[in-house]
Parts: structure tokens; C-alpha cells; sequence
């Protein structure tokens, strides 16, 4: 990942409602949501989050696809992994045991079946 995507990638999760929906949709694992049910769980007018879904979309954090009339999002997991991976690619000064523990909660997510939780 290059900084310019990072950049990107984090400036869409510095703001409030995109990480909120962020955070919940990583809950939701692969399976996702629909757009309805993004918006109805944060309370949040669809109209607006519309808006929010498709910036992080763009980010690569996001993936969206339509069933019918209904447009579903889920975690990204590759472009999330590839964004903790350039976080830590220089980890502790040539001592990666130091942070090994902080990849295992993105490694559980990826392996999380939809209706997963913690």
C-alpha cells in the first residue's frame, strides 16, 4: 500500500458515522449488511449514509453489491488487512515479536463466518 492510498484510507474513518458503520459492518463479518439495515442500526437518514458508505468504499475498506433493490456492504478485509499491514511493515525496529499479537484480531475477522461475533 502506498501512502497516498493509507492517507485515503484513514481519512475516511476520521469521521464519526463512517467509523461507527465501519466498526459495525466489521461486527457483521463477510455477510454484510443491507444499506437499510446500516442505516436503521446508527440511526442515520439513508440519504446521508449513502454518501458515507461509498467514501469508504472508495477507500478500499468497503465492498457493496446489489441483490434486487437491495444494496448490501460488508468489510473489505483484504484493502482493511492491507492498511494494518503498512501500519506495522516497519514494526519495532527489526523486531516483529514485539507487536506479533496486534494482527490477530484482523486475522479472526477474516476467518469470521457472517453472524460471527466475538
Amino acid at each position: 500500500m502506498e501512502n497516498r492510498q493509507a492517507t485515503e484510507a484513514f481519512g475516511a474513518l476520521a469521521q464519526e458515522t463512517r467509523l461507527a458503520a465501519f466498526r459495525l459492518l466489521v461486527q457483521a463479518g463477510p455477510g454484510g449488511l443491507t444499506a437499510g439495515g446500516v442505516a436503521a442500526a446508527l440511526g442515520v437518514p439513508a440519504s446521508t449514509l449513502s454518501h458515507h458508505l461509498a467514501h469508504l468504499e472508495r477507500a478500499g475498506l468497503l465492498r457493496s453489491w446489489r441483490v434486487q433493490r437491495n444494496v448490501h456492504y460488508a468489510t473489505d478485509y483484504e484493502g482493511t488487512r492491507r492498511l494494518l499491514a503498512f501500519l506495522m511493515e516497519d514494526c519495532c525496529q527489526g523486531r516483529p515479536e514485539i507487536c506479533a499479537g496486534l494482527a490477530a484480531p484482523a486475522e479472526t475477522a477474516a476467518a469470521c463466518g457472517p453472524g460471527c461475533r466475538d
